[in-house]
């Protein structure tokens, strides 16, 4: 399995730890990545409420120079995930696609409308297979309660992301957690806005979102939560502590990427999965699996 790989900007600057974790679960999945490093970044649906056309072609970009490397795109980011394909949703009119082209002629590329790009959660799922990843699984996370937490993209909306195509997606994130071997933990959020979006404008609303996520998920027994949104996990983890002391209670849940907590069931060093960096500490979560290996 190939595929052009498309990190997303926050893998790799607010949280390099994810990225390099992201790789790491690919090699031993043997999933083989290619960079595309002249690709941009999606807009994050920010830019394209200021210019949807200018967002619209940046996308374009990055799906031209896919199909060029004849490769479908993986994203390892439900935001990037969500703009991509409503982004591609749109392009499918071959009008709208062709004034998108006429921008991205000066650069010699030009975007035929065959790209597909897919969150690595959905490869797993539907390409690669629960079943062949079960056997990788070196360290269950046994007697470990996760939170599913998808945000917002990922799951809206349902046309753009062909959820009805695909039902399964509604409910992926749970799939992979009772294969890693833990216990899913469902709560009312986990389909919610994270509050980055608004962290600039809004700080109180931002963090009080972050407070009833998580706090939401660890009154219900969670261990910690899973993400497949390295914005999400930003969020969430980055912005705890403050949002804690806004609601006036402690929280302490730590915030998993998704590769990172497949990395930790696989055997993977939890400094190699970067679980050192996190701004919530992860490391009664890893005291909790030892004993539980142990046991």
């Amino acid at each position: 399995m190939k595929y052009a790989f498309f990190p997303g900007c926050v893998s790799r600057g607010g949280c390099p730890e994810l990225y390099p974790a992201a790789k790491l679960i690919c090699e031993r999945l043997g999933i083989e990545l290619q960079e595309m490093p002249a690709a941009s970044c999606t807009g994050a649906g920010v830019l394209q409420e200021k210019n949807q056309l200018l967002g619209d072609t940046l996308n374009a970009r990055t799906f031209a120079m896919a199909e060029a490397l004849d490769l479908p795109i993986m994203t390892i980011c439900s935001t990037c995930q969500g703009v991509m394909s409503q982004a591609n949703h749109r392009l499918k009119n071959e009008e709208y696609r062709a004034k998108v082209n006429s921008y991205l002629a000066e650069e010699g590329l030009e975007y035929k409308g065959n790209a597909r790009p897919k969150h690595l959660l959905w490869i797993l799922v539907e390409d690669y297979g629960l079943d062949k990843l079960t056997p990788l699984i070196t360290r269950p996370l046994a007697g470990m309660r996760l939170a599913p937490f998808y945000g917002c993209y990922i799951v809206r909306p349902t046309d753009a992301l062909e959820i009805e195509e695909h039902p399964d997606r509604q409910d992926s994130l749970e799939k992979l957690i009772e294969t890693l071997g833990a216990t899913v933990v469902d709560f009312s959020g986990k389909t919610r806005c994270c509050g980055f979006p608004i962290l600039t404008i809004n700080e109180r609303n931002s963090l009080a979102m972050v407070a009833n996520h998580t706090s939401e998920a660890k009154d219900l027994g969670a261990d910690a939560m899973i993400t497949p949104c390295p914005l999400c996990h930003l969020n969430l983890d980055s912005f705890q502590p403050k949002a804690a002391a806004q609601a006036g209670r402690p929280i302490d849940l730590p915030i998993l990427h998704m590769p990172q907590a497949i990395g930790l069931a696989m055997g993977v060093s939890p400094n190699d999965l970067g679980l050192r960096r996190h701004i919530v500490r992860t490391s009664p979560l890893l005291t909790k699996l030892t004993a539980g290996a142990a046991s």
